[in-house]
């Protein structure tokens, strides 16, 4: 089971979104936190934004992860988002993106923050759950695939894979 599972709640979904700018899809995030969350729609866009403006949350593969610290906010708050089509994100490979993970975050979570950066880095760059993210149309199952996704999920059925220590 990931971190993210107790900040991913399942109406936090938004599957297939129909936005075709980085600036619609920050607009959309912010308006679901501002419905679910109470967090006003134009922080979330600031929050966002102002990260954005550091340099892109675009990771490459399709994936960004976009996200902002907020003053007041309590504890994590995130969603996942896969687009309809590609939005242009500036990601190292150029490559538009689909797979979104916005967070936000207290404005002092450092620890909590950068572990859940690094947990959703190497969840994202595992292809098969990217594969999977992309064709799943029940967001239950979407919901599942993110919360429970380990290190070894695809070799659930069989022995852990022995890692080197070069690894």
């Amino acid at each position: 089971m990931t971190q993210l599972s107790k900040h991913l709640a399942m109406s936090h979904l938004l599957l297939d979104l129909d936005v075709t700018s980085k600036k619609r899809l920050f607009e959309q995030v912010g308006l679901l936190f501002e419905n679910e969350s109470r967090i006003a729609r134009v922080t979330v866009f600031d929050a966002l934004f102002a990260r954005e403006k550091l340099g892109s949350t675009g990771l490459g593969f399709g994936v960004a992860i976009p996200h902002g610290r907020i003053k007041g906010v309590r504890e994590m708050v995130a969603t996942f988002i896969r687009t309809k089509e590609g939005v242009p994100f500036e990601a190292p490979d150029g490559e538009p993106v689909r797979l979104v993970f916005a967070m936000l975050v207290p404005e002092h979570a450092n620890e909590q923050h950068l572990n859940m950066l690094s947990e959703l880095a190497q969840m994202f760059s595992d292809s098969d759950l990217r594969e999977r993210l992309l064709a799943e149309t029940d967001s239950t199952r979407v919901h599942a695939l993110l919360t429970e996704w380990t290190p070894y999920t695809k070799y659930a059925n069989h022995a852990p894979v022995k890692r080197s220590a070069a690894l």
